[in-house]
């Protein structure tokens, strides 16, 4: 992972950032974060096609470049498999932007293809894995950043309240960590939940849970056992660039293999 340059330099669009923020992308992760946002004194301007709620204090868009338009920082909390589009319907409107963030656990080669399409609008892109649970913990989750506008980002959100950690100036070294952690913790979640179907069947599930819970914590394990069924789908995805990421660093993905297929069969319906 390369390094971000001693002197710190960064363009001076990104040096005279505004209160401005968009936010790509309103649903469980993008909502919390833009009302935290908001509720800091920023400025937040947020879209999401879907129709969900609006946050406090956040200026619901039309569209996507009417958010994004006059944005000193754009957030984009969408889905690594909609990182693409989300980008291509703001590309007009980026050119008078500082920075992109594109939030999304993705593959660090998405992250490299999205820098370079940033990049060629004049506006600088930063990659930024989240670690904690945003929904519970907002913008004190958390957060890697690399790419050429890491540095810029930790100093734009610092005001509000998020901890970054600026990685290196290489959009994908902080996707890279992200999905070797998940590795892990998707490992944790699986092995969890199919040791409890096991004492469901056992009929000694409560001990189970409180031997469990003395070894990761009470909250822990509840966040894994009740949040993998509800973001299973998305995590199948992250499993599966995990599993990528692990082939190319030439080690055999089992654990991510096989957490990967413990994900989709609760995505399914055919595990609970």
């Amino acid at each position: 992972m390369a390094s971000i340059a001693s002197d710190g330099a960064v363009p001076a669009t990104v040096r005279a950032l505004s209160s401005r923020i968009a936010v790509l992308g309103l649903g469980e992760a993008g909502g919390r974060l833009a009302a935290d946002l908001a509720a800091a004194g920023a400025d937040v301007h947020g879209y999401d096609p879907v129709a969900v709620s609006t946050p406090d204090g956040v200026a619901r868009a039309a569209n996507p470049e009417e958010a994004v338009s006059g944005s000193a920082v754009v957030l984009a909390l969408t889905t690594a498999r909609t990182a693409r589009d989300a980008l291509e319907a703001v590309l007009p409107a980026l050119r008078d932007v500082a920075l992109y963030a594109d939030l999304n656990t993705g593959s660090p080669q998405l992250k490299r293809e999205l820098a370079e399409r940033v990049e060629a609008t004049g506006a600088v892109f930063v990659d930024v894995a989240l670690l904690g649970p945003v929904p519970t913990r907002g913008l004190g989750a958390p957060a890697l950043a690399s790419g050429a506008g890491a540095k810029a980002f930790a100093d734009a959100l610092a005001p509000y309240g998020m901890p970054v950690r600026v990685i290196s100036a290489e959009p994908g070294d902080a996707a890279a960590m992200k999905l070797v952690r998940s590795v892990f913790m998707k490992g944790l979640a699986a092995c969890a939940i199919e040791s409890l179907r096991a004492a469901d069947a056992a009929e000694c599930r409560e001990w189970l849970e409180g031997e469990l819970a003395a070894v990761i914590g009470e909250e822990l394990l509840q966040r894994l056992v009740e949040g993998s069924p509800v973001h299973a789908a998305r995590r199948v995805e992250e499993m599966e660039a995990a599993s990528a990421l692990l082939r190319d660093l030439r080690i055999e993905p089992r654990m991510a293999d096989a957490s990967g297929a413990a994900l989709a069969a609760l995505a399914e319906g055919r595990e609970r």
